[in-house]
């Protein structure tokens, strides 16, 4: 008797550690994140989206990438690394809306201009950029030219609102703040693009994608989602350039 009371003593004793382990192990392998069921709102919304807007104004897609091959040489997408979840790089799609070899013509625009080199370091753009082309501006001020990378979204790659897509340059800038920022996949759209976008200081951009992703919703994705469509139609003073 004594020896089946000791077995059944160490195998209910088995039992609590494999179950302490299961717990540990969960926690270790398996993201909080990837527990929030609004996480599982926010995919399948990403999905329905972005197909619907793909098959919707397909025409329109084909217009653009028209547009571009007819008025300029070049491709007619413009890829460029960028850092998403987890920091995983991936190859974010835009129309192309600059000459070819543009990167090229910043080496050597900043290289003669202290005060270009100054401006694309504090906000990785130029308000004036001469390498823009006319279709090219269009696209911008419309925000079309990141219709393509509602295939980024279909990838996983994305999301149709998150925190603004960074190039790896920018990590660095971001300081303690990034780890929070790639918990979670850069937006097509964002808190940072319906509150001013390019008009707003890189520092407070910041803020604001830390903000939106301590406070991210479905409401509050819907919201943005909206205002953006708004910001797409009514192009004055939304601050893309």
């Amino acid at each position: 008797m004594r020896n089946i009371s000791n077995k059944v003593k160490l195998r209910n004793k088995a039992t609590e550690v494999s179950q302490i382990t299961s717990k540990r192990l969960s926690k270790t392998l398996v993201p909080k994140s990837t527990l929030r069921s609004s996480d599982l709102v926010k995919r399948l919304f990403d999905i329905v989206f972005s197909l619907s807007v793909l098959i919707l104004c397909a025409p329109v897609y084909l217009l653009l990438a028209g547009s571009i091959a007819l008025t300029s040489s070049g491709a007619v997408f413009y890829i460029q690394e960028r850092v998403g979840k987890n920091r995983q790089h991936f190859y974010c799609i835009k129309f192309r809306t600059m000459i070819p070899d543009a990167d090229l013509h910043l080496e050597q625009m900043i290289a003669q201009s202290d005060a270009l080199r100054q401006e694309f370091s504090e906000n990785f753009k130029l308000k004036q950029d001469p390498r823009i082309t006319r279709i090219g501006k269009f696209l911008r001020i419309t925000n079309l030219d990141e219709f393509p990378q509602f295939f980024n979204v279909l990838k996983g790659e994305m999301s149709v609102v998150g925190p603004r897509p960074l190039v790896p340059e920018e990590l660095e800038r971001y300081g303690k703040d990034i780890d929070q920022v790639l918990t979670i996949s850069p937006g097509i759209t964002g808190l940072w693009q319906v509150s001013g976008r390019n008009d707003i200081p890189y520092d407070d951009r910041i803020r604001i994608d830390v903000r939106y992703v301590k406070d991210r919703n479905f409401w509050l994705d819907l919201q943005i989602v909206f205002r953006t469509i708004l910001l797409t139609v009514m192009t004055k003073n939304n601050g893309a350039y």
